[in-house]
């Protein structure tokens, strides 16, 4: 019971991490280059709206769920004949905890800016308030897309070395 426990936290941890990297991915290579070639009513309006309906349930199991899983799947491989992927487990752990860091601290508080500037048809200066936001949330988005594919790629390695280990890879 307790290998399925290692295996199943692991695997949620790879699979909730995945949808992560793709969602920031996502946004560094179609959403906001789309984006880029609107308007500045535009693209302020589509930034409010995509941040309102982000903030949903699903997102919020992936969101959180991949540092949760990833923290559990390290806790259960502490102990054992499992030590090959803890290594692993952590440092996917670690980069994820690093995409938060850059979340609450950079992206959040430019989105929380961007809904404050209010509604796009009573903006003064719609170009201000894009150019404060645009750059550096696109920079760090892109910054947060490298660090959980690449906390993807070590939970991957992890699941890779559980295998090898328990005779099932």
């Amino acid at each position: 019971m307790f290998k399925v426990l290692q295996a199943g936290s692991l695997i949620a941890a790879v699979v909730t991490m995945g949808l992560m990297a793709g969602l920031f991915a996502s946004f560094s290579y179609a959403v906001m280059p789309g984006l880029a070639k609107v308007n500045d009513r535009a693209f302020i309006d589509s930034m409010q709206r995509i941040n309102v309906a982000i903030v949903n349930g699903w997102f919020m199991i992936c969101f959180m769920g991949a540092l949760a899983f990833a923290g559990l799947a390290a806790a259960l491989h502490w102990k054992g004949d499992d030590r090959p992927a803890l290594p692993w487990i952590i440092a996917g752990f670690v980069l994820y905890l690093i995409v938060l860091i850059i979340t609450f601290a950079i992206n959040v508080p430019l989105n929380d800016r961007l809904a404050a500037a209010g509604d796009p048809a009573d903006i003064a200066d719609l170009a201000a308030v894009r150019t404060a936001f645009e750059a550096r949330w696109v920079t760090w988005n892109i910054v947060r897309a490298l660090t959980s594919t690449a906390a993807l790629g070590c939970l991957a390695w992890a699941l890779i070395l559980h295998g090898r280990v328990t005779g099932n890879g």
